[in-house]
């Protein structure tokens, strides 16, 4: 069902241009339809910020539940923004406080860029661990990306992560582990995921600690894990919110970065990710950086516009099976009551009797 445009976020018009259904609060308030309260969490850094609005907004959107969904975006302190980013959040965001005051149904944590090597040296760890305590008590279930992942396990399992040698970057295949959770329900056995990070939590460390693996691939390691209870908090490692060309604007941005002296070496292309034809393309692009670089000559345009009818998305369909399944199950659990740990008759400890 269809997506409630609530606020005025821009996010919203965008999303009815590419033809999404988005109802107005006048037409939503004509069906007799229960609603759905999910929170945004969106700590991106600010190129990413409204893009990563789009992605999750599209993903809940796209539930086949008989529910009408409001999405609340915020954001928390310790994060620094440009003016240009820090007007959109004044203008468009609801505060942590009003969060709370009005409640939500379920949570997504997105990732965020680090400035130290551990993670709660991070300014924003302590009010990320404000929003997870709260909503751990108040939310049926957490879905946390990337960063928010690695943060999330190591507050409550004491797990850090592991830098790894080079960048896990590109679109891997992965397997089903455990078929029978409600989470990958009539899902395909085996699909790709996108990955875009410099650190991991292992399978065996995941486990050691009572997570339940579901999703893993043996060139990328974990996608997605649940914690004991099975449904509480939901771990992606992977990013199956990307659209097909996000992989692509990153590649942009490092090549960007070295032609600018930001990175000492050249980018490497994001595995199983452009074809050979691609490849190619930006193999000459590469050859024209380096020739101009430090010199006087003008650098030509990255050649996006050469290869995106090229880009495949493998991963959307599987994406959006998971999200239906997450907020179907949410849906189900909240039908009687807005909070998890009072319904009658559900142990807290355990919601999906696992």
């Amino acid at each position: 069902m269809p997506l409630v445009a609530h606020i005025d976020l821009p996010t919203f018009k965008r999303l009815r241009e590419e033809g999404e259904e988005i109802l107005s609060p006048e037409r939503a308030s004509k069906q007799d339809i229960r609603e759905l309260h999910v929170g945004l969490l969106n700590m991106m850094p600010d190129a990413a910020l409204e893009a990563t609005e789009r992605q999750f907004f599209r993903l809940v959107g796209a539930c086949n539940q008989i529910v009408q969904f409001h999405v609340h975006p915020f954001t928390i302190e310790g994060l620094k923004r440009s003016p240009e980013a820090q007007a959109h959040i004044d203008k468009y965001y609801e505060s942590f406080e009003q969060i709370k005051q009005d409640g939500l149904d379920a949570l997504i944590i997105s990732g965020a860029n680090v400035v130290h090597n551990k993670l709660p040296e991070e300014e924003f760890w302590q009010p990320l661990m404000d929003v997870f305590s709260w909503a751990k008590e108040n939310v049926t279930s957490i879905l946390c990306s990337c960063l928010a992942t690695h943060a999330v396990i190591q507050y409550c399992y004491g797990i850090e992560r592991t830098r790894l040698n080079v960048k896990r970057w590109g679109v891997f295949s992965h397997k089903l582990i455990n078929r029978n959770h409600p989470l990958i329900a009539e899902i395909n056995t085996r699909f790709d995921v996108p990955h875009s990070r410099f650190n991991e939590i292992f399978q065996s460390d995941m486990e050691r600690c009572g997570l339940k693996v579901l999703v893993a691939s043996k060139e990328a390691g974990v996608h997605l894990a649940v914690s004991p209870d099975g449904f509480r908090i939901v771990f992606f490692q992977g990013h199956p919110e990307y659209d097909d060309i996000s992989l692509l604007k990153e590649y942009k941005r490092e090549v960007l970065r070295f032609y600018h002296n930001d990175r000492s070496d050249y980018p490497p292309f994001p595995e199983h990710y452009f074809d050979d034809e691609l490849q190619a393309i930006f193999t000459d692009y590469e050859q024209h950086v380096k020739t101009v670089k430090n010199t006087a000559i003008a650098l030509e345009n990255f050649p996006e516009n050469q290869v995106l009818e090229h880009l495949d998305n493998t991963w959307k369909d599987t994406a959006k099976a998971v999200f239906n399944n997450w907020l179907g199950k949410i849906y189900q659990l909240t039908n009687e009551s807005r909070r998890l740990p009072f319904m009658d008759g559900i142990d807290p400890q355990n919601p999906l009797g696992l």
